[in-house]
């Protein structure tokens, strides 16, 4: 299907994939991926396939060029809902927990490269570029280890991993990122310590039920925080608490708000394989829950994108999930997603920009990371959050473009 909107073209791909690369001949899946281009720049332009953070989550919705206007004057853009995501086949809890784990073994980022190189091939495109987003930056130097014949150029924005850093190397950096950003939230608006303590107070004390009967814990409030990781997410959280109660009962809107915030609808794989991304050769043995500092258990402390084993029974959407989680949280035998002598080789251009407050992924690793990857050249700022692309892309993404052009 093609569709025309306002300085916009959208085309729709649907590619058939195998669940298991390795059994080409074995059942099959559905990748939707949508083209985007600018209708006023004619002739055969470049690709560039977009990767979106995560994990789990499917590629943006486009309304109008918005944020792509820089990257489609020069490019047709290929917005890719990762395996599982968005309108490719979902993800559905059938079957034992354990045919389920084995079932979502298949999601990391292995396999959306292997599906990627699928639809290169697919679409008769030689070599073409890539933009990853946060999670999508881990994408593309799996790429890079896998398959770096089709690409031309690699774009990475807030997305650089640690190469051989553990789930407890994640979270024992981000907890003290998520512990800076909280301070600052309550520096810039005094009373919301106090706000957060009254709601987290209320919740100890009362049985509150979300509108979709899930019972809304102090632990469930606790992950508001993670809003805090964007541009204008302390202002999001401020207005919230600042209209969170009707007289001495929190308001419904309220209660709508953190239901559809904190409820993983339409993006399960978000929860179940926050840890497994990290994993190479060892188990993630449920990092963010054994490595929670003490003074988080505090009524005005928030988390971050941390995923717990309690989501997994409080949570509706994830409860069909739980015997799965926890069999890949134990699970020790994942093979490694980078080829260290293949990134450190690298004669790819990738040019990325690490934001140096970033709460979700920790500049000290991408630094590290970006010194271990041959022909990387790495822009770091305190301008941007985490969201940096998608508030700033006109700033953003022609600085990329010039680094990867001009390699001094």
């Amino acid at each position: 299907m093609k569709v025309t909107m306002p300085g916009i073209t959208v085309a729709d791909h649907v590619f058939t994939v195998p669940l298991d690369h390795a059994d080409p001949g074995g059942r099959t899946i559905q990748v939707f991926a949508r083209e985007i281009r600018d209708p006023a720049v004619t002739g055969d332009l470049p690709w560039a396939l977009f990767l979106q953070g995560g994990p789990g989550g499917s590629s943006p919705r486009p309304t109008g060029p918005g944020h792509w206007r820089p990257l489609l004057r020069t490019h047709r853009v290929l917005l890719l809902d990762q395996r599982g995501t968005g309108r490719s086949t979902p993800v559905s809890p059938v079957g034992t927990d354990e045919e389920l784990a084995g079932y979502l073994r298949h999601f990391r980022a292995d396999a959306i490269v292997d599906d990627c190189e699928h639809i290169r091939k697919a679409l008769g495109v030689e070599k073409w570029e890539t933009w990853g987003q946060s999670y999508g930056g881990f994408i593309t130097l799996t790429y890079l280890s896998r398959a770096p014949e089709g690409l031309r150029a690699c774009h990475v924005t807030g997305g650089l991993p640690g190469l051989d850093a553990t789930a407890d190397d994640v979270y024992a950096r981000t907890y003290e990122r998520v512990r800076a950003k909280v301070r600052r939230h309550h520096l810039r608006y005094p009373g919301d310590e106090a706000a957060a303590r009254r709601v987290a107070e209320h919740l100890a004390g009362e049985e509150v039920l979300l509108p979709d009967g899930d019972r809304l814990t102090v632990e469930r409030f606790r992950t508001l925080g993670m809003k805090l990781g964007m541009g204008d997410g302390s202002e999001r959280l401020h207005w919230q608490l600042a209209e969170a109660w009707d007289g001495d009962r929190l308001a419904d809107p309220f209660l709508y708000e953190v239901m559809t915030e904190t409820g993983f609808v339409g993006n399960p794989l978000y929860a179940v394989l926050q840890e497994i991304i990290y994993a190479q050769g060892a188990a993630t043995r449920w990092a963010a829950e054994r490595l929670f500092p003490a003074d988080f258990g505090t009524f005005g402390m928030f988390t971050g994108e941390m995923v717990y084993p309690w989501m997994f029974d409080a949570i509706r959407s994830l409860r069909p999930f739980k015997g799965a989680a926890e069999l890949l949280a134990a699970a020790d035998d994942w093979p490694p997603l980078y080829d260290l002598d293949r990134l450190a080789a690298n004669e790819v251009p990738v040019a990325a920009v690490v934001y140096h407050d970033d709460m979700f992924v920790d500049a000290g690793l991408s630094l590290e990371t970006a010194g271990r990857v041959g022909n990387l050249r790495v822009w770091v700022t305190n301008e941007f959050e985490h969201d940096g692309f998608r508030v700033a892309a006109d700033q953003i993404v022609p600085r990329l473009m010039r680094m990867v052009i001009d390699p001094r």
